[in-house]
């Protein structure tokens, strides 16, 4: 009985601060504007096919799904892919792209998904929960970078969790980063065997770390076993799960630049996204700061491109509605200082 009693207790605890945050940074002007409005976005990935800037979101909606823990009120149904010539240019909507109902073995939930290309083929990553309530990760495909994508019958064998991640290097190599916990199961999993329901890493723990897997020539399977990515501190030390301001949490995201590997993630609860810097997309990853001060709203998730000579940070907060499960996407232009790291960005003003 005291156990449950000091989980709900934390949980209280939580929610109290992410509310004493929103409420603060919602007396506080946003930088940037809504990509679009007609639709709730979020978890934007952004990628440049043919000179155009391709976003692929989630699509929040109101489902009327009771809230909980878990996150069972984000409880969205298909996928719209954004583009635009331009940062700063018209927003184009190219509809329902993919439909959990023409997902065979999706149950629930389809969160934040991701997109590649190769070969004249449009890869659609995105995860869903299966029909026993798990989070797998499915791939659909398509001659155009909006769609409409045909899912594969099955999930991809050996992935599980949340937010698929795919960068592909100069050498045409294709990876794919994936994992968050709490919601998103990370912790269930252990040697990438499935544990059942467990417990949320506690203090005192090594924190949990996002996931890379080599992908095959199809790009629809695994080409290796998904390996742990480690993110650590300048002495080499792995983080703890105390460290909740610097640990992973969800969105990892990798890019290069100068010949150097970046993984970016959001550390959840404390709402940073952060970012570590690498010479391997396995990594080590070394933390060199935050990349974005907190949002309103609880979930902060992100992508980062180069276009037309420029680097963009895409990302979502709450501002047209004020609802942690209502979103909106937006962009701002990411800078880099000249021993490589990257300039600490703020969405808003005083």
């Amino acid at each position: 009985m005291f156990y449950k009693e000091k989980i709900n207790f934390t949980l209280s605890f939580l929610l109290f601060f992410s509310l004493a945050l929103q409420a603060q940074d919602n007396k506080r002007k946003p930088k940037n504007q809504p990509l679009v409005s007609h639709i709730y976005t979020a978890d934007p990935s952004a990628h440049v096919f043919n000179g155009r800037i391709y976003i692929y979101p989630s699509h929040d909606i109101d489902a009327g799904t009771k809230e909980d823990d878990e996150g069972g009120h984000f409880d969205m149904k298909d996928y719209h892919v954004l583009s635009m010539d331009k940062v700063g240019g018209k927003v184009t909507d190219h509809g329902v792209a993919l439909d959990i109902k023409d997902v065979p073995w999706a149950g629930r939930q389809m969160w934040a998904p991701d997109a590649v290309w190769k070969n004249g083929t449009f890869y659609l990553y995105f995860p869903v929960k299966d029909k026993e309530d798990v989070f797998r990760i499915g791939v659909a495909t398509s001659k155009k970078p909006e769609g409409p994508f045909k899912a594969e019958p099955e999930p991809i064998k050996g992935s599980y969790s949340i937010d698929p991640s795919v960068f592909k290097d100069k050498d045409g190599q294709v990876y794919m980063y994936f994992g968050g916990i709490w919601g998103g199961q990370l912790q269930r999993w252990k040697d990438n065997k499935y544990q059942g329901k467990t417990d949320n890493p506690k203090k005192g723990e090594v924190a949990r770390l996002p996931r890379i897997a080599k992908m095959s020539a199809d790009l629809k399977s695994f080409a290796e076993e998904p390996k742990e990515v480690k993110i650590v501190d300048e002495k080499g030390n792995l983080f703890m799960e105390d460290n909740n301001d610097k640990r992973f949490f969800e969105a990892a995201w990798v890019h290069k630049y100068n010949g150097k590997y970046y993984l970016s993630y959001s550390t959840g609860d404390t709402h940073n996204l952060c970012y570590a810097i690498g010479s391997s997309p396995y990594g080590p990853f070394t933390y060199k700061g935050v990349l974005l001060k907190p949002v309103q709203g609880w979930t902060n998730h992100h992508s980062i491109v180069q276009h037309q000579g420029k680097w963009y940070l895409f990302y979502h907060d709450v501002q047209l509605t004020g609802k942690t499960h209502l979103r909106n996407v937006k962009v701002m232009e990411l800078k880099y200082n000249a021993d490589g790291t990257i300039k600490t960005l703020d969405a808003y003003t005083d």
